[in-house]
């Protein structure tokens, strides 16, 4: 670039232009200067398309939160006796497995076919494993069938993020977002009623996991009214259909300003198609490690989502029943089901906020809380079960007391989770440009998959070996270092276009990329003001 371009640039850098599409100096696409009029504003199309996109959450959370009431509930039904610990891990392990490979093979799948298949190839997936779950009669049926449940989980997990982000208006891409966990913290609600009101059902637990093929085949059908992301759109050549799309979701922008966003999107697509057309599929996976800026954005990926999972929380989800069953509760199902609407009540909170306030300063102010409720409850079980030899011991009459401390400590550490680290993770499609979209996600949520099967493989076996005391002291240590990763490596990129976070990891080491995405969050904040004076003004 010449001197006379780089003024050229910086000069237009200055100024809102709905002319030109404005690059920085090294080239790469500026949006900052791309505001379009009532982009805070929510229109039916987005509603609806989020809406049906979100019911891939719905079927994640209730395929994940009804085997904790079915495991209390099996009883003898896949065998002569009860179901060992060992085959409880088995049972839910198998889910993880299936969404690690799931997840793992989601994103590079929809650079190929598009997002929107994707999301049909998991409904599928999740009817067939509903109805392969209702009909077993032994335990490896079952557990097959919740490996098949489990793949569909990580297709949807990975995908319909992703879309909702590629669908929504920048300004509210992260409320977009959080609308997904919304849902999957809803099934997990739905899940656990489901469960309670077939605890005295003979069998009733073939109907817990029968019922999850009715939103799966309502999404299925929904599925062809839905249009594929406008990125992929672009990247297929088809810019009609997507300027098409885009209008519908910046609905009240002019004619120019609806332009210029599909310019600097067509811009910012080919530069991503420029890089695929030259690369091999290994060279941009390879790119992923040894490029700093993919590499930075792929640790905090990878880091956020592993983060998520060792904190301890799905253990929650899988084991709640069994545990509250082991301390008391006559309920123990219902009492699980406190635990999911908390989760539900306070991912509202987050759906509020996460744009406004944002997701780095979400994080740190309710990691905290996470920690402080695993403490709790580490000191609540060593009193509990020193009558026991410190472990856990069913039919044993444990303190009232204590088990209302162990329910409490469970509640903060649930609402301090489903305010930020529930929701933060599956922004993750904002770290990546497109040539690499795919794979970045499918790797983050891969880990996300495999600390999941690492923590839930363990659970019951960690809490027989180092105590229920233990083994929740330790998910508090998990839970302390994770907080330390946030407050040193995590940046904001709340506001910020898909097109420029690839800017923020640009500026070195974490750090820096943590001043940066703060910077620019500042300067589009001032941006936008300084556009709504300007409109008074005419």
């Amino acid at each position: 670039m010449t001197s006379n371009e780089k003024q050229s640039s910086e000069h237009d850098k200055e100024r809102n232009s709905n002319d030109d599409i404005v690059l920085d100096d090294s080239g790469e696409i500026n949006e900052l200067s791309v505001v379009a009029e009532g982009e805070e504003r929510t229109t039916w199309f987005v509603w609806a398309l989020v809406t049906c996109s979100t019911i891939s959450g719905l079927l994640f959370g209730y395929d994940t939160g009804v085997i904790s009431g079915a495991l209390v509930t099996i009883g003898t039904d896949l065998s002569s006796s009860q179901l060992s610990n060992g085959q409880k891990e088995f049972i839910t392990s198998a889910t993880t497995l299936g969404a690690l490979l799931g997840g793992l093979a989601a994103g590079i799948l929809s650079d190929w076919t598009g997002r929107k298949p994707v999301l049909g190839i998991a409904d599928i997936i999740f009817i067939g494993g509903a109805i392969a779950q209702a009909v077993c009669h032994d335990v490896w049926s079952m557990i097959g069938g919740r490996f098949l449940i489990g793949v569909g989980v990580g297709l949807a997990a990975c995908i319909a993020p992703l879309y909702i982000q590629e669908l929504s208006p920048t300004r509210l891409r992260g409320r977009m977002v959080v609308l997904n966990v919304v849902m999957i913290t809803l099934g997990q609600v739905i899940a656990y009623g489901i469960g309670a009101g077939f605890f005295h059902v003979k069998s009733g637990w073939r109907w817990m996991v029968g019922l999850g093929t009715i939103p799966a085949g309502i999404q299925l059908i929904l599925l062809f009214l839905l249009p594929e992301s406008p990125r992929i759109l672009i990247q297929k050549g088809n810019i009609s259909t997507a300027r098409e799309v885009m209008r519908k979701i910046y609905a009240y922008a002019t004619p120019d300003e609806l332009d210029l966003k599909v310019k600097v999107l067509h811009l910012a697509v080919q530069q991503s198609i420029d890089i695929t057309r030259t690369t091999t599929f290994m060279h941009r996976a390879k790119s992923m490690l040894l490029n700093p800026i993919n590499r930075r954005a792929l640790i905090i990926g990878c880091g956020m989502q592993a983060y998520q999972q060792l904190c301890g929380f799905n253990t929650l989800m899988y084991y709640s029943a069994t545990l509250f069953a082991e301390i008391g509760f006559d309920q123990p199902t219902a009492v699980g089901l406190i635990i999911s609407g908390t989760n539900f009540l306070f991912t509202l909170i987050a759906l509020k906020w996460i744009d406004s306030i944002g997701r780095r300063r979400i994080m740190l102010v309710s990691a905290p809380g996470m920690v402080v409720g695993l403490v709790l409850a580490s000191i609540a079980f060593h009193f509990m079960t020193k009558s026991t030899g410190d472990v856990l011991v069913a039919g044993t009459e444990y303190s009232k007391a204590w088990s209302a401390i162990v329910l409490l400590s469970m509640i903060l550490f649930v609402a301090s989770y489903a305010t930020g680290l529930g929701n933060v993770p599956w922004q993750q499609g904002e770290l990546f440009s497109l040539e690499v979209r795919g794979i970045g996600t499918s790797a983050s949520t891969a880990m996300n998959w495999s600390a999941n099967l690492l923590i839930n493989s363990t659970y019951l076996s960690l809490m027989a070996r180092i105590t229920p005391s233990g083994a929740f002291g330790f998910y508090a240590g998990l839970c302390f270092l994770g907080y330390v990763f946030v407050v040193f490596c995590f940046p904001e990129m709340a506001g910020l276009g898909l097109e420029e976070v690839r800017t923020v990891f640009a500026k070195g080491g974490f750090w820096a990329t943590i001043k940066e995405g703060e910077r620019l969050r500042k300067v589009k904040k001032e941006l936008k003001e300084r556009t709504k004076d300007q409109r008074r003004d005419e």
